[in-house]
């Protein structure tokens, strides 16, 4: 606390109301820090996805210029969250979204690359649309609190799904998704606990955990770079790959690469695909818009319910305290901003629970973890050589802290309540997607309540019901 009043009146604590939110700017340095560290995977992720669906569309499509738009739209709109509404979240090209533009897009409906960009600008500005409008915020608004704390416990699962899947503990079938859902794994599924991997994954976790359990600060930092460094050493002394991804855990040949700006504007020309064939095409082009705007609308609410309530900024109800309007507009046009620089839609990022289990209560923290970004274009083989083993336990940590400040609070024995709930927060982790999870939880208690639900929640429940329909056909 004497580190917070001896900040009062200082440049950061004008800014970004440091005391007022109990944090000062060493704590949030570490946790922009781990929050990039943590969701550091998507400037190459990306644009292995993207290209691979590219690929199989026989289309060409530049490896190292989707890098550079990734990073670019992940430092901008990063920091726009945290100078515009002082919160700390940071925001990327998201993962679910990458991959229905590289093959329910691409190769699906065989648009070009350009043509997908535009699907995802039309997308950006419908949705900024309803936030300006408000319309956004009063449907978000009609959820009621039992839903929107197990969107928070249904995401903390998700995240430690994600990050047992990145660790190896268990495999995911091959095969394109629809709608950004992967398919779960099968009965037996189990990764391979005898792989380098799998074993240097789980280091990871162990050590991490140790460090939080000793209360050390910055564990979770930490404990990503002690491992990335071990990882190095080890990999380079007994030559026995780390990793499960190619040029890992490797030092590059080449610290600095020039960035590559060729799709900036791509997704303008790319609107040509309102004109492109005949009405079912168009049509399915719309539905897939709209499909996409369904999916930021709610995975969005969920991450500022879950990550907000993490850090204490979030009311009764779960809704932000200050600058909610200001939030969904900056994640409104993370959408807009990847289809004009061709990295796909940016979203607000599930990663950020991250930083805030270290600390982080305000837009300094945003504003830190947008500054690698920035760099990462010039210094991305530095920051290629963390491999998701090196991350994976942090993620899971995070998954069970975010689980565990929710889901007491859960109603479960109420099955008006609890069962919209468990379908909610398992659906989540079961078919790797948050829309999935909000969608069945809304219908349920839309359902069980009828009465007591009101006009917003059964038209959004027309809606979902008409998403699960067409997204299962």
């Amino acid at each position: 606390m004497a580190t917070v009043t001896a900040e009062r009146g200082s440049f950061f604590e004008k800014r970004f109301g440091l005391a007022a939110r109990k944090t000062d700017v060493g704590t949030e340095v570490r946790a922009g820090l781990t929050t990039f560290m943590v969701m550091s995977y998507i400037v190459v992720v990306n644009a292995v996805v993207i290209t691979a669906g590219a690929t199989v569309a026989g289309q060409d499509v530049s490896f190292p210029a989707v890098v550079t738009s990734t990073c670019l739209v992940a430092g901008i709109m990063t920091l726009a969250m945290g100078l515009g509404a002082n919160l700390p979240f940071a925001m990327a090209p998201g993962m679910g979204i990458n991959a229905v533009v590289a093959f329910q897009l691409m190769v699906g409906l065989q648009y070009t690359f350009a043509e997908a960009m535009g699907v995802i600008l039309l997308e950006g500005i419908f949705i900024t649309v309803l936030v300006l409008t408000g319309l956004r915020q009063r449907v978000l608004h009609a959820l009621p609190l039992s839903l929107k704390l197990s969107i928070g416990a249904g995401i903390g699962l998700f995240l430690f799904a994600i990050g047992a899947y990145e660790a190896g503990l268990y495999v995911v079938p091959l095969g394109a998704t629809q709608g950004g859902t992967v398919a779960p794994p099968t009965a037996g599924a189990l990764g391979n606990f005898a792989s380098p991997p799998v074993a240097y994954a789980i280091f990871g976790l162990l050590l991490t955990a140790t460090l939080l359990h000793l209360r050390v600060k910055g564990a979770i930092l930490l404990g990503i770079v002690i491992t990335t460094l071990v990882g190095l050493v080890v990999q380079t002394a007994l030559g026995a790959s780390l990793s499960v991804l190619p040029n890992k855990l490797v030092w590059p040949a080449q610290l600095i690469s020039t960035p590559d700006f060729r799709y900036l504007g791509i997704g303008v020309a790319g609107l040509g695909f309102l004109t492109k064939g005949g009405p079912m095409l168009l049509l399915a082009g719309l539905l897939a818009t709209l499909s996409l705007m369904l999916s930021d609308f709610f995975d969005t609410a969920g991450t500022f319910t879950a990550v907000g309530t993490e850090a204490g900024l979030t009311d009764d109800q779960g809704n932000l305290r200050e600058h909610e309007d200001r939030a969904y507009l900056v994640d409104s046009l993370g959408a807009v901003a990847g289809g004009l620089a061709g990295s796909s839609s940016a979203t607000t990022y599930i990663e950020s629970g991250a930083g805030v289990v270290e600390g982080g209560r305000t837009g300094l923290t945003a504003v830190v973890a947008a500054i690698p970004f920035f760099l990462a274009m010039w210094f991305g083989n530095l920051f290629a050589i963390v491999p998701q083993e090196a991350t994976a336990g942090a993620l899971m940590i995070v998954g069970l802290l975010m689980l565990a400040a929710v889901g007491a609070e859960i109603p479960w024995r109420d099955f008006a309540f609890g069962l919209p709930a468990v379908f909610t927060v398992m659906l989540m982790p079961l078919t790797w997607s948050i829309t999935n999870g909000i969608g069945a939880g809304v219908i349920l208690y839309t359902l069980l309540n009828a009465r007591r639900a009101g006009p917003i929640l059964w038209a959004i429940s027309l809606g979902f019901l008409a998403y699960f329909l067409i997204g299962t056909r």
